[in-house]
């Protein structure tokens, strides 16, 4: 099955201690405090690693032919 991918971010807000996430698709989630910052160390360590695997993709686009 094919992933949707969403290039909007999710909303993100705090509800009685908990953090709240609103995001496509109607995805309406509460988390710990402690689940969200270690969710949110996982969102960064996996959005460098994505912006690596695109820089990676144009450079092998870019590069000249006929060597």
């Amino acid at each position: 099955m094919d992933k949707q991918v969403y290039d909007e971010p999710t909303d993100v807000g705090a509800e009685n201690g908990s953090v709240s996430l609103e995001g496509p698709d109607g995805v309406s989630v509460l988390m710990t405090p402690e689940a969200a910052a270690e969710t949110s160390d996982r969102l960064l360590d996996g959005a460098a690693v994505a912006k690596g695997q695109q820089a990676n993709e144009r450079r092998k686009t870019e590069r000249p032919t006929g060597r």
